[in-house]
């Protein structure tokens, strides 16, 4: 199921839109939980693991709502990505974050990866090889907050938030508390001067 078309708010300064606002997210982000429970029925084989850096508090948000509705905390960690991308030898060196495996590990669990935007599925591609170097878990599920298409791979998300159609030339960025002080998805047409350009 998909979230519901959220109202567009005027252009903003720098010429962005907001899509989903913080209403807009909390209520796609509850859903999303629902939607994990009932597709694994209940939260016991579960472990959450966002991609830095705006997937790690999105899965902290999922956890919590979870722990409201079943009354146990779903383990939650964090998993770099950035020495498994393809696209590592092109682009300038990127800033390690880091990789946490709660205790426990994940071997035997059901893994669900959390991330802010899903565009062209390399990130998760990379995200599925850092996963073998942590161990061995019984499944992946996928979870975003916005799915904004132009896939190159065959990767599709199994939780969404909103499916955003978008076109090359725009740019989707997403601002969390507490990484921006607001949160909210916006569309720009422009290169973004703060926030989170999400275009992976």
């Amino acid at each position: 199921m998909c979230a519901q078309p959220a109202a567009q708010h005027d252009h903003e300064d720098d010429g962005s839109r907001t899509v989903l606002d913080a209403r807009d997210i909390t209520r796609a982000l509850t859903r999303i939980s629902h939607e994990i429970l009932e597709r694994n029925r209940g939260a016991s084989d579960l472990v959450l693991l966002g991609i830095p850096s705006r997937g790690v508090p999105l899965a902290e948000r999922i956890a919590e709502r979870m722990a409201s509705v079943e009354g146990v905390q779903v383990p939650v960690g964090s998993l770099d990505v950035t020495m498994y991308r393809d696209d590592l030898r092109l682009k300038p060196a990127r800033t390690l974050m880091p990789t946490e495996i709660p205790p426990g590990g994940i071997d035997g669990k059901v893994v669900v990866l959390v991330d802010d935007v899903l565009y062209s599925g390399r990130t998760i591609r990379a995200a599925l090889d850092a996963i073998t170097e942590v161990g061995r878990p019984k499944g992946v599920q996928l979870a975003v907050l916005v799915d904004r298409g132009h896939r190159e791979l065959p990767i599709r998300a199994d939780f969404v938030g909103k499916n955003l159609p978008t076109s090359l030339a725009e740019r989707v960025r997403v601002s969390l508390e507490p990484h921006d002080g607001v949160d909210a998805v916006q569309i720009l047409e422009t290169t973004p001067t703060h926030g989170k350009e999400a275009a992976r």
